[in-house]
């Protein structure tokens, strides 16, 4: 599955089951496969999972630039609008967290 940001980036994700969604972002280089375990014991437990891979990362567009904090939310708040996604509970590692903590301060909870 993939989802087309505003400047043409396309993020690879992952999106399983129902239920309240959690949504995982990755810390620097991995990918969303690094959040497998998490994903499955959470899936078992009736949640909604979704992990994504950040732009440069894994399989999304490799890109020279949109490297930043900003960029980063940008691309989660298509990925969270593409999805239509309420009540989301976001988890980040490492540079995940700080992707997550600009999409909270630009974009809402």
């Amino acid at each position: 599955n993939t989802v087309t940001t505003k400047d043409g980036v396309s993020i690879f994700f992952k999106d399983w089951g129902s239920g309240q969604p959690i949504v995982f972002s990755h810390g620097w280089p991995l990918s969303a496969d690094d959040w497998d375990a998490q994903l499955m014991f959470f899936l078992s437990r009736g949640f909604r999972v979704i992990a994504h891979d950040r732009r440069g990362h894994g399989r999304s567009t490799q890109t020279v630039d949109g490297h930043d904090m900003d960029h980063y939310a940008s691309d989660l708040a298509a990925l969270t609008t593409h999805l239509n996604l309420k009540n989301a509970i976001h988890v980040g590692h490492s540079t995940g967290g700080g992707e997550v903590a600009r999409y909270v301060a630009r974009h809402g909870a």
